[in-house]
């Protein structure tokens, strides 16, 4: 799947594509370098599947939990501060990378080597001032 994003009132078309296009996954890791949009496209997919809690970057606490519309728990982890795998281990990770539930994670360079055997990679590029959006499956 390839979108080219123009202009942010996009992102909610851009959000419900990709849940539709990929709707038995639940694992979303974006890959992107800084300020092109990973944590706004997270917010406008957690706005897809019903949360109507406040949705920001995790940085300082690594993960943040919200609640979808159908009361599921949505997990948001920015890797960001991450300084090694051992701290993921300790955040206890697996627990929420297998729980069956909506993961999206950012930084995930950091702890690639910990993704699930299965997931839907989203890289994010930005080229002449457009995001180009880019979604694979991994297995």
């Amino acid at each position: 799947m390839k979108i080219e994003i123009e202009n942010i009132g996009q992102l909610p078309a851009v959000a419900k594509q990709l849940l539709g296009t990929f709707p038995e996954e639940r694992f979303f890791a974006f890959f992107g370098k800084m300020g092109v949009g990973k944590t706004t496209l997270i917010k406008e997919l957690c706005a897809a599947l019903g949360v109507e809690d406040n949705v920001c970057s995790p940085t300082f606490a690594i993960v943040n939990e919200y609640c979808a519309g159908n009361g599921d728990p949505v997990y948001h982890f920015d890797f960001y501060r991450l300084k090694n795998l051992v701290e993921a281990y300790d955040l206890g990770y697996e627990e929420y990378f297998y729980s069956g539930n909506y993961c999206f994670t950012e930084w995930t360079e950091k702890i690639e080597e910990l993704l699930p055997e299965e997931y839907v990679r989203v890289e994010i590029v930005e080229v002449d001032g457009r995001r180009r959006l880019t979604a694979t499956i991994i297995k």
